[in-house]
C-alpha cells in the first residue's frame, strides 16, 4: 500500500461535510472542498490545525478549489475566504452562477440546504492541468451525481480525487434524474472513465480513501444497475436528503416538515416520481429510516440516534 505523497493530506469528514484534500505549496497551501456551512467554524479550526502540522500556519491557505458546488462541498468556502483571503476556483459551468449568486441554479433552494455566499475568482474545465503539491493533476468532467462535477487525476502517483462519483461503497444521489434530466448514463460513463485511468488510490468525497479500485467500481456498477430507475432513485434521494437534514439539525418536527420543504423542488419532484404527495413521501421515508435505525421518534419529534 503506497503512502500518500508528503505534500498531500487527506482529511476524512462525515456524511454532512465532504472530505478535504490539503496540498502543501511553496507559498502556502491549496484546499479542495470545504464541508457544510453549519460546520464552517470547525472546518476553519481543522484547516488551521493541519496547516500548523505541515508548517504552513504563517503562510496560510493560498488557494481553494471545489470539485462541485453541492452545499456539503462548499459550505465553508465563505468562512475560509474571510480567514485567508484565498482565491477560489470552481467548475467552469458554475462560475457565472456563483458570480451572480443564483441559488436556484446552484440548487440550494431546491434542496432546502444552506450555503453562505462566497466568491469565485477562476474556474477549472475538463482537460485542464493543474499543479497541486508539486504534482501535475488532470481535470476530468464527471457528470452524473452532479452535471458539473469534476474529478482530478494524478497519473504519476496513480491518485484520483473522485468527489461523489465513486466512494468505496457507492456514489452520490443522481440528482439530474430527479428533474427529468439525464444522469444515469452520465454516471455510467464517469465510472467507465475511472476504469480507464491508472488509479491505485481514490480520495473520495465521503468515506475513507481506498485502494481496492476494481472492487469499488464493481460495486458501483452493480448499484447503478439497481437504482437506474427513476422511482428507485427518487426513493433513495428522499431518504438521503431527510437523513442529511437530520444530521444538520439533529432533531425536527415531522408534522412541520412538509411545510418547511414545500419550496424544495428536488423533494417535491422525488415525491411526484414515486406517485406520492410530499406529505406522504416524507412519512414513507421517515418510516424507512426508522426501520433502518437511522432515526428515533418521540411523538412527532424526530431525533438523530
Amino acid at each position: 500500500m503506497t503512502p500518500l505523497p508528503p505534500t498531500l493530506r487527506f482529511i476524512e469528514r462525515d456524511w454532512l461535510s465532504s472530505n478535504q484534500m490539503l496540498f502543501v505549496e511553496p507559498d502556502g497551501a491549496t484546499l479542495i472542498d470545504t464541508g457544510y456551512g453549519t460546520r464552517a467554524d470547525f472546518t476553519v479550526a481543522l484547516v488551521e490545525r493541519v496547516l500548523a502540522e505541515v508548517g504552513r500556519a504563517e503562510r496560510g491557505l493560498t488557494r481553494l478549489i471545489n470539485t462541485h458546488l453541492h452545499s456539503d462541498h462548499c459550505g465553508a468556502n465563505a468562512a475560509l475566504q474571510r480567514r485567508y483571503h484565498c482565491p477560489t476556483l470552481v467548475p467552469h459551468a458554475e462560475f457565472d452562477a456563483v458570480r451572480r449568486w443564483d441559488e436556484d441554479a446552484l440548487t440550494y433552494r431546491a434542496t432546502a440546504q444552506v450555503c453562505e455566499r462566497f466568491h469565485a475568482d477562476g474556474f477549472l474545465s475538463d482537460g485542464d492541468e493543474i499543479t497541486l503539491g508539486g504534482m501535475v493533476w488532470r481535470v476530468h468532467a464527471a457528470p452524473g451525481h452532479d452535471p458539473h462535477s469534476l474529478m482530478l487525476h494524478c497519473p504519476e502517483h496513480r491518485l484520483l480525487i473522485s468527489a461523489d462519483v465513486l466512494w468505496q461503497n457507492g456514489f452520490g444521489i443522481i440528482f439530474p434524474e430527479l428533474s427529468g434530466n439525464s444522469g444515469f448514463a452520465e454516471q455510467k460513463a464517469a465510472l467507465e472513465l475511472i476504469a480507464s485511468l491508472d488509479v491505485g488510490t481514490v480520495l473520495p468525497g465521503h468515506g475513507p480513501m481506498f485502494h481496492d479500485v476494481p472492487e469499488a467500481l464493481e460495486r458501483a456498477f452493480a448499484r447503478l444497475a439497481v437504482i437506474a430507475d427513476p422511482r428507485r432513485n427518487a426513493r433513495n434521494a428522499l431518504k438521503a436528503l431527510l437523513k442529511f437534514r437530520l444530521l444538520e439539525q439533529q432533531q425536527f418536527d415531522a408534522d412541520r416538515l412538509a411545510e418547511e420543504l414545500a419550496g424544495a423542488s428536488v423533494m417535491t419532484n422525488a415525491a411526484a416520481l414515486i406517485g406520492m404527495s410530499l406529505d406522504a413521501a416524507i412519512a414513507w421515508a421517515l418510516t424507512e429510516l426508522e426501520r433502518q435505525g437511522q432515526l428515533r421518534r418521540e411523538g412527532s419529534r424526530i431525533f438523530n440516534p
